[in-house]
């Protein structure tokens, strides 16, 4: 089963800019790049921690703590330390509004 959550207003994010949203004891981040928006589990797959407060450059997000990198638009893992993709989900805009699809 999947369910479309709203996690807030298309014109809340600027370019660049990010939010964490918490979906039933999970962190999500969403991003907004020029091409749109995305959103990946906050968890850096090397170690555990989170990854929102990381530098975003281009379409990559830095890991705060030991620099790994993946790309935001797909979770795919770039390079070391980690190793492992991040999971990503599925956005759409409806009614200027963000949705998430959580799958059960």
């Amino acid at each position: 089963m999947s369910e479309w959550i709203d996690v807030g207003a298309e014109t809340a994010l600027a370019v660049g800019e990010h939010i964490v949203v918490d979906v039933d004891g999970l962190d999500v981040v969403v991003f907004k790049l020029e091409e749109g928006f995305y959103a990946l589990e906050d968890v850096c797959t090397h170690d555990g921690a989170e990854i929102a407060s990381g530098t975003i450059e281009n379409d990559e997000i830095v890991c705060p703590r030991h620099g790994a990198r993946f790309c935001i638009k797909t979770g795919q893992v770039k390079s070391a330390p980690a190793y492992e993709n991040i999971e990503k989900f599925e956005l759409k805009i409806e009614l200027g509004r963000i949705m998430l699809k959580i799958i059960e």
